[in-house]
C-alpha cells in the first residue's frame, strides 16, 4: 500500500464540512456535519455539529469551525488536517475565510487521501482530501483496531464520491476497489427520494433523512405481496407524484380494487407498499453480497454507510450465514465520515488504531467521568419500577444516530402502556414506530433462540422474542414479534446501564429496559448536562441521571 510520508508525532484533523448546494436554513442535500481529532490512534475530541448547535443534521461547519477549534486550543496546533468530499465537490470556505481547502475533483475512486490547497489561518499548509467512500469504509477502524485479512467491504448509502454503492477487498495488507456504481440508486431512493413513500409516512420534500426508519418500521405490519411488488414497478413506484397524489390514489382503485383519498397507514394497501419496498431492499442487498463475496471469496464483510442502519436488512445478511462474520460501525451514516477519514490517515501513520466504545462524542464536554453509588441505582431501580421515566446524560455522548445508554430515555420495558407514553407523549413519535430494550447479554440470551451478535452492541439487529418472554417484554416487542436489542456484555462497557440493569433483574426480575434516544421530535439528541434538565422539563421526563445522581424534575 502507497503511504504518504506522515509524521506519527503529529495530531490528525479530520472534518466533513462540504457546503450544501441547496440555499436553504434546511440541511438537505448535504448533512451530518462532523469532526474529530486523533492522536497516537486514539480519539481526542469528536463532535457532531448538530449536538452543539441544537440544529437536526446540521451543515453549517463553515459557520462554526473557527469557533469550536478555538474552544478547543486547536488552532495554533500543528495539525495533519483531511476534508471529506462529496459528489458536488472537494472544497471548503470558513465563513471568516481564515481556512480555506481546494482539490481537484477526480473522476476514479482511490483509496488514497489525495493532496490539495490549504489555508489554514496566517500559514499554508499542505491538506488532503479523502473520497466520501473510503471515509464510510474506514469508519469501523475505531471499532476493531485492524481489518481482518480477506475482508469484503461495502459502502452503500444515497449518493457519495462517484457511487452510492463501492466494493472493496483487503488482502494481503493492500485495499483494493473492486466494483463503484450507482445501479443501486433505484431502490435507495425508494427510502430517500420517492414522492409515494414520503407520502406516507408524512415527511417533507427535504425530510430524506427521517424516511428510511420510518418506513423499516411501518413495514412490519404489512405482508410483501409479488402484485403489489410487480404493480409499484409498473408505476415506477409511483415516483414522482409530488404535486398531487391523485395518480396513486386513481391507480389503486382502477388497478387494485381499493379505493382511498388518503394515506390511511391502518389500510393494508398502504402497510403492503412499506413490506413490499422493504423486501425489496432487503432482496437486491443480500443478491450483490453474495455476487461479490463469490468474485472475492471474502470471509468477512465491513459494512457501512446509511443503509447500513437498516435493521431489518442486516438481520436477514446474518440470518443467510453469508460471512464468518459481519462487522458495522455505530456511525455508518453521514455522521461517522470525520471518524472514518481520520481513522484512515492514523492507519497509514500507525498501521493499527486503539479499539474505542461508541461514547466518542465528547466536544466541550469535562473530562470527568462520574461515579455510581449502590444508593443512585437502587433510587432509579425503585423508581422505573414504579412508572416512572428517566433519562440520562453521562460522560461522552454516542457516535452516530442511535443513543446507546448516555444520552437515553429509559423505562420499564414490561409495560407497553409505559412504551406507548414514552413513544408517544414524552417523544411525540408515531404509533407504529417500534421501540427499543436494553438488557444485560445473558438476558438476551435467554429470550432469544440462539446466539445473539456482536452488532447487537450498537442496535443494528432484530430478533423474534421466545413466546414465553413476549409478555414480561411487551413494551418492546414489535408487532411482528421482533425486538431491537441492544445489549451490554461487560461492566465497563457502560458501568452505570450495567449495575441498574443487574440490580432490576436480581431484584425485580424485570429483563430489560426501554432505550430511546434522549430528544424531542426535531432536535438531536441531548449532548451536555445543561441541555438535559432543559429537554427533560420540555419533554415532562420524570428526572435526569448525570453528575453521579439522580434529579428530580419538577413538573
Amino acid at each position: 500500500m502507497t503511504h504518504h510520508q506522515w509524521n506519527p508525532e503529529r495530531p490528525t484533523l479530520a472534518i466533513y464540512g462540504i457546503q450544501d448546494c441547496v440555499k436553504s436554513d434546511y440541511p438537505g442535500f448535504i448533512h451530518d456535519h462532523n469532526m474529530v481529532l486523533f492522536h497516537n490512534g486514539e480519539v481526542k475530541k469528536l463532535v457532531q455539529l448538530e449536538r452543539i448547535t441544537r440544529n437536526k443534521r446540521d451543515n453549517k461547519m463553515h459557520q462554526h469551525l473557527v469557533s469550536l477549534l478555538r474552544e478547543e486550543k486547536l488552532i495554533g496546533m500543528e495539525l495533519d488536517v483531511v476534508f471529506v468530499d462529496h459528489e458536488i465537490g472537494r472544497a471548503f470556505i470558513s465563513e471568516d475565510g481564515q481556512i480555506r481547502f481546494e482539490a481537484p475533483l477526480k473522476g476514479e475512486l482511490s483509496s488514497q487521501p489525495e493532496s490539495g490547497y490549504l489555508k489554514w489561518f496566517d500559514t499554508k499548509n499542505r491538506g488532503w482530501a479523502l473520497s466520501h467512500e473510503m471515509a464510510h469504509i474506514a469508519t469501523i477502524l475505531p471499532f476493531c483496531g485492524i481489518w481482518k485479512e480477506n475482508s469484503l467491504h461495502v459502502h452503500y448509502d444515497g449518493g457519495a464520491s462517484c457511487s452510492n454503492f463501492s466494493v472493496w477487498h483487503y488482502k494481503h495488507g493492500e485495499i483494493n476497489l473492486v466494483d463503484a456504481h450507482w445501479k443501486n440508486k433505484e431502490i435507495t431512493s425508494l427510502h430517500n427520494a420517492n414522492a409515494l413513500t414520503f407520502a406516507i409516512v408524512g415527511a417533507k420534500r427535504f425530510d430524506q433523512n427521517s424516511v428510511p426508519g420510518k418506513i423499516m418500521g411501518f413495514g412490519s405490519f404489512g405482508k410483501d405481496l409479488p402484485e403489489v411488488r410487480a404493480w409499484l414497478r409498473k408505476h415506477d413506484y409511483f415516483k414522482d407524484i409530488w404535486r398531487s397524489k391523485q395518480l396513486f390514489f386513481n391507480k389503486a382503485e382502477e388497478e387494485m380494487g381499493v379505493k382511498l383519498n388518503h394515506f390511511d397507514l391502518h389500510h393494508p394497501l398502504i402497510q403492503n407498499i412499506a413490506a413490499s419496498i422493504q423486501a425489496e431492499f432487503e432482496e437486491r442487498l443480500l443478491n450483490d453480497l453474495k455476487h461479490y463475496k463469490e468474485i472475492t471469496s471474502a470471509t468477512t464483510l465491513y459494512y457501512s454507510g446509511g443503509c447500513a442502519l437498516n435493521i431489518k436488512a442486516n438481520s436477514r445478511i446474518i440470518e443467510e450465514n453469508l460471512f464468518e462474520e459481519v462487522v458495522i460501525p455505530p456511525c455508518c451514516e453521514d455522521s461517522g465520515l470525520a471518524l472514518g477519514a481520520g481513522a484512515w490517515i492514523e492507519f497509514l501513520k500507525h498501521g493499527t488504531l486503539k479499539k474505542h466504545t461508541a461514547y466518542l462524542n465528547n466536544w466541550g464536554l469535562p473530562e470527568k467521568s462520574y461515579a455510581y453509588d449502590a444508593s443512585v441505582i437502587q433510587r432509579v431501580a425503585e423508581g422505573i419500577m414504579n412508572g416512572y421515566v428517566f433519562a440520562t446524560c453521562i460522560g461522552a455522548g454516542e457516535c452516530g444516530p442511535r443513543a446507546l445508554g448516555n444520552r437515553s430515555i429509559i423505562a420499564k420495558a414490561s409495560s407497553v402502556e409505559i412504551a406507548e407514553k414514552v413513544s408517544q407523549y414524552h417523544k411525540r413519535r408515531e404509533w407504529y414506530r417500534p421501540i427499543a430494550p436494553i438488557m444485560l447479554r445473558s438476558n438476551a440470551e435467554k429470550v432469544i433462540d440462539g446466539k445473539i451478535d456482536d452488532l447487537s452492541k450498537y442496535m443494528l439487529l432484530d430478533y423474534v422474542i421466545k413466546p414465553e418472554y413476549r409478555k414480561s417484554l411487551e413494551g418492546v416487542t414489535h408487532v411482528d414479534n421482533t425486538s431491537r436489542i441492544q445489549y451490554i456484555d461487560q461492566r465497563e462497557e457502560n458501568p452505570f446501564l450495567y449495575d441498574l440493569l443487574t440490580c432490576l433483574y436480581q431484584m425485580y426480575g424485570e429483563l430489560a429496559l426501554i432505550n430511546t434516544s434522549f430528544n424531542q421530535q426535531g432536535e438531536p439528541i441531548v449532548h451536555c448536562y445543561d441541555q438535559a434538565i432543559t429537554s427533560a422539563k420540555n419533554l415532562k421526563i420524570d428526572g435526569v441521571i448525570g453528575k453521579g445522581t439522580l434529579t428530580l424534575i419538577d413538573l
